[in-house]
């Protein structure tokens, strides 16, 4: 988190970074949320990096001072929510997988980074969509 919090670049996957990393450990997460999260995860598989940028900017303006509190859900509405029960357990890729190379997780490049966030997004999406059937 420090390293993400001091590179604007790394910083653009916090969004989808904690998403998946609560979804993959849903006992340190407040669960009403996680159905939220793992909404957000979809979106971000499906559509992307900017895409849940700007959702996530969107709900942010909602939430200013001034403007209506509440949550826009229409955005989420194509996806799934989360499965009632148990968690999945298994997850094909983890953050603790992540390489670590001459002090940072961007050692190779932004987009090396942001490719792996989207595997391990596409592998909590995946896990958790294999609990509903």
């Amino acid at each position: 988190m420090a390293e993400e919090q001091a590179d604007p670049q790394m910083y653009r996957w916090h969004a989808p970074v904690v998403c998946a990393y609560l979804l993959q450990h849903p006992s340190g997460a407040h669960e009403k949320y996680l159905d939220g999260q793992f909404r957000l995860l979809q979106l971000y598989v499906d559509k992307g990096l900017d895409a849940l940028l700007r959702a996530v900017a969107h709900q942010v303006a909602r939430n200013k001072h001034g403007a209506r509190s509440s949550y826009d859900m229409a955005p989420f509405a194509p996806y799934v929510p989360l499965p009632p029960g148990r968690s999945p357990g298994h997850f094909r890729a983890t953050f603790c997988g992540l390489p670590f190379r001459d002090g940072s997780f961007v050692f190779d490049g932004h987009l090396a980074y942001g490719r792996r966030i989207e595997i391990i997004a596409e592998a909590t999406v995946g896990s958790w969509r294999s609990v509903q059937t």
